[in-house]
């Protein structure tokens, strides 16, 4: 929780903690660095996904015919934030293997630091799925709030927002923005520098996880 909000989970398994560490170390190399993000992702999901439905169907066990849950509804569908959060999915698909995938691609705009869009393609019937939007840094907020802002005016309703890292700034510009969804926080670092990177952060996690400069 963030100040009261109980829509924030700042995550606090110490565990995650540590990969976090090993993250921002800039020696750590891409192949570390990306398999520790999946890694990351699929702590921070085994939080956002506790509120899953379930329904009860009779299975057959060697001893006897017991009704056991299984997830309820439409398949759930995870909308990566290109590129970065593409680093997050695989964590995210080893919990629900089933579930669909969607794709938001924005840019920041260098000199005004706002996001463009370029690119949005979402599951089908998005607005009868649980939805998890992921993206490993939440800086100003800005690619935040406009993917979420994509997603509900194509239907989707039931939104959670996973990321590694967020400044303060950013996750207080998304939740302002969208105050009906759930937000799960790896960790909440310090702050924003003049250039808009989150301090101490982990420096740009889209050239990490790929390689690129």
């Amino acid at each position: 929780m963030y100040n009261g909000i109980e829509n924030i989970t700042i995550c606090e398994h110490p565990l995650l903690k540590h990969k976090l560490s090993i993250l921002r170390n800039k020696n750590t190399g891409t192949n570390e660095f990306r398999i520790i993000v999946e890694e990351i992702a699929m702590l921070i999901g085994y939080e956002a996904l506790r509120d899953l439905e379930v329904e009860y169907a009779p299975v057959e066990t060697p001893l006897e015919t017991a009704m056991c849950p299984f997830i309820a509804g439409k398949k759930p569908a995870v909308v990566p934030i290109l590129r970065a959060g593409l680093g997050m999915v695989e964590g995210i698909l080893k919990l629900m293997p089933a579930a669909k995938i969607g794709h938001i691609g924005l840019y920041r705009d260098e000199e005004t630091f706002e996001p463009k869009e370029y690119y949005c393609k979402l599951p089908t019937n998005i607005d009868q799925r649980k939805i998890y939007v992921v993206d490993p840094m939440l800086a100003t907020g800005g690619s935040a709030v406009a993917a979420v802002d994509f997603i509900k005016k194509y239907g989707g309703k039931d939104i959670c927002f996973l990321c590694v890292i967020a400044a303060p700034e950013g996750l207080e510009k998304l939740h302002e923005a969208h105050p009906d969804i759930k937000i799960f926080v790896g960790n909440l670092d310090r702050e924003l520098n003049e250039s808009k990177y989150i301090l101490p952060g982990l420096g740009d996690a889209g050239d990490r996880i790929f390689g690129t400069k």
